[in-house]
């Protein structure tokens, strides 16, 4: 009898699987197009993220700078297809740990500060002056500690070395095709598509590039962070090169990341954003500063180079154009009270950045310590405005001052401690590693850099950069380990 019931239950299984496998595709046929495209497509992040837990992230990270372009394009569900798919990636990392039992997630060092900001950003909820709009800006700083969380993970997971390599590789491949791909739509703005926006022309040809973005100053930040990166792994390698130092290899790197690195870079400049230009400037800074074993030879080729900046733009032998970028972006950055200042076309942006500003600091005057609340900046703003600029941008196009406005001083330094821990475990990294993972630490510190300089003219964490931002996180505590790791063998 058990014989008889075991074969009738083998038996029965493929006439079950074949049922099962006829009803989904009766149900997959009568879809439309775009649901079928999304089942398939969220079917396949569950199936790659099982398999590897990076290709989810990889997938969110490259759909999520689509949403300003889909809200306007496909709107309804379609620009929350970045969220969607993190989600799918996040359910399906948590369920691969469950099934192998593994309840361990790392959490070294360099994550405690950004937990700090989260608790911080938690306490200015408490009175906050829009708690939806609170709600849904903690989300997303948790999705970048989650993101950090689930990379890490499979960076630190018990493998070989080389294994672990390869899925550091994919990791920057995975941020390197989510720049390359904005930038190639926006070259294709800039100078190949013929006609573009009319608010950004730049002459009777050329267009400022804007990606999915819809704006050009966040698509500038995205591909300045992923172009930082990959410029530190190409001239550290390049170097090692230099010094004959497994020369070929050096030189295999770093045309791997140089390559796609001109790409980002050329998207970069077609951009025309002045706060993405000083920014990557600011960044290559730190590489030149980083890449000499001796800092201080890093610090002289620094100042070489704005002495022959400043040589070129008083000789005139700098295009006008780019001229008048660079210089204009120090009228961006200067602040004075606008307060019954003449509004003409030329100061337009300009004062109203720095009505935005004050309006951030009034709102930081009135709730010093807790702010109205994080992500309540555009919620708050009626009751701060100045009289001129009703219409409030959706930040204070100074993250520092949005955050204090939001989140109040404590807030603000614990968020400035988070930043500098980057910048410091980085440094410390780019000292005691060598080859590709010194390349790296150098890369990751001056996506640091642009971060961080670009964030005085905007805010850079929007259309999803969040994420790329947790990946950021990931790779700079990965590196930190590593050169934890190197230290201990010295």
């Amino acid at each position: 009898m058990q014989l008889t019931h075991d074969g009738g239950r083998r038996n029965w299984a493929p006439a079950a699987l074949a049922v099962g496998a006829i009803g989904a595709g009766l149900v997959i046929a009568r879809l439309p197009l775009a649901e079928l495209i999304l089942v398939l497509g969220a079917a396949a992040v569950l199936v790659a993220t099982l398999a590897e837990p990076l290709l989810g992230i990889g997938a969110a990270l490259i759909v999520g700078p689509a949403r300003a372009w889909l809200e306007i394009a496909e709107p309804g569900i379609a620009p929350h297809i970045g969220q969607l798919v993190l989600l799918l990636a996040l359910a399906a990392w948590l369920a691969s740990k469950l099934l192998q039992r593994d309840f361990s997630v790392p959490l070294p060092p360099l994550l405690w500060s950004l937990v700090a900001f989260l608790l911080a950003g938690l306490v200015s909820l408490w009175d906050a002056v829009d708690i939806w709009a609170g709600t849904l800006e903690f989300a997303k700083w948790l999705q970048v500690l989650l993101v950090a969380l689930v990379v890490l993970d499979a960076l630190s997971s018990r493998s070989s070395e080389d294994s672990q390599d390869r899925r550091v590789w994919l990791t920057v491949g995975l941020l390197a095709a989510s720049a390359l791909a904005q930038a190639g739509i926006g070259i294709w703005q800039f100078a190949l598509r013929g006609q573009g926006v009319e608010n950004f022309a730049i002459d009777d040809r050329f267009y400022r590039a804007y990606g999915t973005f819809q704006q050009p100053n966040p698509f500038a930040g995205l591909l300045g962070i992923v172009g930082a990166v990959l410029v530190g792994i190409a001239m550290a390698s390049a170097a090692d090169a230099l010094r004959a130092r497994d020369g070929r290899r050096a030189l295999a790197i770093g045309a791997v990341a140089g390559g796609p690195a001109l790409v980002v870079l050329a998207g970069l400049i077609a951009s025309w954003s002045r706060g993405g230009w000083m920014a990557f400037a600011a960044a290559m800074a730190t590489v030149v500063v980083l890449l000499p074993r001796r800092s201080r030879w890093g610090l002289a080729l620094v100042l070489v180079a704005a002495v022959l900046a400043v040589g070129l733009y008083s000789a005139g032998l700098m295009p006008a154009a780019i001229a008048g970028r660079l210089t204009s972006f120090f009228s961006y950055v200067r602040f004075e009270d606008v307060r019954g200042m003449g509004v003409t076309d030329t100061n337009y942006s300009v004062v109203e950045r720095m009505a935005h500003w004050q309006a951030a600091l009034g709102m930081w005057r009135a709730r010093f310590w807790r702010g109205v609340g994080l992500g309540c900046y555009e919620a708050a703003y009626a009751d701060y405005r100045l009289i001129l600029w009703p219409l409030p941008l959706g930040h204070a196009h100074n993250f520092y001052l949005n955050l204090l406005a939001e989140v109040g001083l404590p807030g603000l330094l614990v968020y400035l401690a988070w930043l500098g821990a980057q910048f410091i475990g980085l440094a410390v990294a780019s000292r005691r590693l060598a080859g590709w993972e010194r390349g790296l630490a150098i890369g990751l510190a001056a996506a640091w850099t642009q971060l961080a300089v670009h964030s005085l003219v905007d805010n850079l964490l929007v259309n999803n950069v969040h994420l790329h931002v947790g990946v950021l996180v990931a790779l700079t505590a990965w590196t930190w380990s590593q050169a934890s790791h190197a230290s201990r063998r010295l």
